[in-house]
């Protein structure tokens, strides 16, 4: 064998292992999928790819872990809605995604007067929901999010329609029946921006810091661990 052919077939050997090497190393990610709204997608957040809750989630779980962002602005989790999950590209890309654990955190625009007066499909909708990606061939950890609450306008009226009161009243104790009906974990994103306005500066979208405190909030529930 010539020293070019020999050359030739180190190199190429080398080429190939370091692509198992890195096929390996990926597969060995937890690979985490956020689905949502506009809270998730992070609008309104300065530099919002690197300061919504799913960035910010990714830098505190580290290396091992594989965080994507789905988040869609406007999104419903009902069918019925405005704009349903269902129907955008991203509720395939998830499922094509694989991953080993989905954060499913819809319902605020579902409180939306258009979209509630569809509520009784509200549960089953869910439920179906979380069965799809419980279906999937890596029988990901399915986790289903209270909505972050809602604050009034200084005027008393809500914006956009969304309100605290059907989040309170009418999204979170369906939650709590899907959760017991499918087994899925919950997460309540409520109660830590409870009374926290300032972290919401229209009333609706958390900020960077709002963003944080989700971020936190699920990677004690990942981790089993609080940051330092």
């Amino acid at each position: 064998m010539s020293r070019r052919l020999l050359f030739s077939h180190i190199a190429t050997t080398f080429f190939l292992i370091s692509g198992f090497i890195f096929a390996g190393e990926r597969s060995s990610s937890v690979r985490i999928a956020c689905i949502g709204d506009s809270i998730t997608f992070g609008m309104g957040i300065k530099d919002r790819k690197n300061n919504s809750y799913p960035a910010q989630l990714a830098r505190m779980l580290g290396e091992g872990y594989e965080v994507n962002n789905y988040g869609v602005s406007a999104s419903t989790l009902l069918k019925k809605g405005d704009k349903p999950y269902w129907n955008l590209p991203e509720f395939k890309a998830v499922q094509e995604y694989k991953p080993n654990i989905v954060i499913i955190k819809l319902g605020t625009n579902d409180t939306k007067p258009k979209n509630w007066k569809h509520k009784a499909d509200f549960k089953a909708d869910y439920v179906e929901m979380v069965k799809t990606f419980q279906a999937l061939e890596s029988k990901p950890d399915v986790w289903i999010s209270y909505p972050v609450p809602v604050f009034p306008k200084e005027n008393g009226k809500w914006k956009w329609g969304i309100n605290d009161n059907t989040v309170k009243e009418g999204v979170i104790p369906i939650i709590d029946n899907v959760a017991k009906e499918t087994g899925a974990k919950i997460i309540n994103l409520y109660e830590p921006l409870t009374g926290k306005a300032e972290l919401l500066p229209d009333k609706v979208h958390p900020n960077a810091n709002g963003a944080k405190v989700i971020a936190e909030t699920i990677f004690a529930l990942i981790s089993g661990k609080a940051l330092k």
